[in-house]
């Protein structure tokens, strides 16, 4: 399985706030609301937060030594799978509300109410807190090298294996 990418990342936060700021500018200037999620979706975050690490510390404390019985290669594998996948998504989430964003300040003189600017502010750190949770609970489940000298077995720097 490989790693994640930052330039992935990237593309899919650019991709869905390119998205995210035409579907504002559409709605708004045609009378819809604000295309965003309510702010009781963090909960939904955090739950999937908390969910990935609790996961990633059953990998790394395995990794680390503590060994008392043997890891579950799927569960491994799963942990790593929702580590991208909460990545993933908080790239969607973060590039979806900074578009939003973005078409947002355009309209605060119009407005009466900065509401929704919070509310993109607030599920955009969201957003980048499920990007720093995946990245990390990815490198949990990334086996150290068995080598001294930190090369690979091609002779370059080794991406590791996964756990």
């Amino acid at each position: 399985m490989s790693t994640l990418r930052f330039r992935w990342l990237a593309l899919v936060g650019l991709a869905a706030g390119l998205a995210g700021w035409l579907v504002n500018w559409f709605a708004t200037r045609n009378g819809y609301g604000t295309p965003a999620l309510p702010l009781t979706s963090l909960v939904t975050t955090a739950v999937i937060i908390a969910i990935t690490l609790v996961f990633g510390r059953r990998v790394l404390r395995w990794r680390n030594g503590k060994r008392d019985r043997p890891l579950d290669p799927i569960l491994a594998t799963r942990t790593l799978v929702l580590a991208q996948a909460c990545a993933y998504a908080g790239a969607v989430s973060l590039g979806w509300h900074a578009g939003i964003l973005v078409d947002q300040v355009a309209l605060m003189s119009v407005r009466s109410t900065v509401a929704p600017l919070w509310g993109s502010v607030a599920l955009m750190a969201g957003g980048i807190v499920m990007i720093m949770v995946g990245l990390v609970v990815e490198d949990f489940c990334r086996l150290p090298s068995d080598d001294d000298d930190g090369k690979g077995a091609h002779g370059g720097e080794s991406e590791g294996e996964y756990a």
